[in-house]
């Protein structure tokens, strides 16, 4: 299992700094965000972020926010967890219901359609994530089959999936993972990354060039406090992966060596929920609870800014994103050039 490297120093934006950096380093952008786990940027200075009031909040370069909503089928409350931004400028939502999931299509004006519900015949459980890629494929992951969700929050969880949508239609590509979070394709093509959260591993698969994908194999185990959320890769082929309950940025190398870039934890908190995770009781309150001042449960990872190098940061429990600069860019999305 790999150890955090914490003393370090690095160059920055602001000249050489030890790590972890400082809370001071963060700056912050939107207000009144209703949790806002995924983060979306473009070109254009947009951010996008999923919103539990049923759709997304587009806060534009200048500051303004508007947000996309609009009622599920049948007026059901739609509870977006991982959105991807389609090159129309309309948005594919995770709903991450209590007992449903699927993914739905949300257009700016508010029309909402089913896009995904069942794969290979079966009903999609609450759905974690979405994102397409450069081939046009879209990557849906779900965290577990259990029910409720929670059940899942074990270290032997090994019921969640990955789903390969393309013009194939959708099916199961990779199956029996440790709570299935964010995935990324690797910039070079070749992988397809993903994060357990609690098996608490990032692992990858050979990604073919029929969309098929190779067995697992696992890039880094993190140890106490870190379960792995978002995800997403710099131009030097690293990822920086996002952990929830201890607020941490841990930047991971090629070869699996990660360093810890910032955290904002407290040890009797995470002594609680480590006692709970050993012990297979882990539960809503443990995540619900997360007792950060600033860094409020942070849960994904987007690079901005017209150099790539500003992080933004989804956060599960706060109302606005922390922003922090980086000395490496990070690689274009799919969607940096949409609209």
């Amino acid at each position: 299992m790999s150890s955090l490297s914490r003393s370090r120093r690095v160059d920055t934006p602001d000249g050489p700094r030890s790590l972890p950096l400082p809370l001071t380093s963060l700056d912050f952008a939107g207000e009144g965000l209703v949790r806002p786990e995924c983060v979306l940027a473009n070109a254009a200075g947009d951010l996008f972020t999923a919103d539990w009031r049923g759709g997304v909040v587009h806060r534009r370069a200048d500051g303004h926010q508007v947000l996309y909503t609009g009622p599920g089928p049948d007026g059901m409350a739609l509870r977006p967890n991982g959105i991807a931004l389609r090159r129309d400028g309309s948005f594919l939502l995770a709903h991450l219901g209590e007992d449903d999931g699927g993914v739905f299509h949300l257009q700016r004006n508010g029309q909402v359609r089913p896009w995904l519900q069942q794969v290979d015949g079966v009903e999609l459980p609450p759905t974690n994530f979405v994102v397409e890629d450069g081939a046009g494929r879209c990557w849906v992951t779900v965290s577990t089959r259990r029910r409720p969700r929670s059940l899942g929050y074990r270290r032997g969880c090994d019921d969640g999936f990955i789903v390969r949508v393309d013009a194939r239609g959708a099916t199961v590509v990779a199956d029996g993972l440790g709570y299935t979070n964010e995935v990324a394709v690797h910039p070079g093509g070749q992988w397809l990354y993903a994060n357990e959260t609690f098996a608490r591993r990032l692992s990858r698969f050979a990604l073919r060039p029929d969309g098929s994908l190779g067995p697992r194999e696992v890039v880094t185990e993190f140890g106490a406090g870190t379960f792995p959320d978002g995800l997403a890769f710099d131009e030097q082929g690293h990822a920086w992966v996002v952990s929830i309950v201890s607020n941490r940025l841990i930047r991971v190398a090629p070869d699996g060596r990660p360093t810890l870039w910032l955290e904002e934890s407290d040890a009797a908190h995470l002594a609680w929920v480590e006692a709970a995770y050993e012990a297979g009781t882990m539960g809503r309150p443990h995540l619900d609870g997360t007792p950060g001042r600033v860094l409020r449960n942070i849960s994904s990872i987007a690079f901005s800014g017209a150099d790539l190098r500003t992080a933004v940061l989804g956060c599960l429990l706060g109302e606005r994103l922390p922003t922090l600069r980086l000395p490496v860019a990070g690689v274009a999305p799919t969607h940096w050039h949409y609209a």
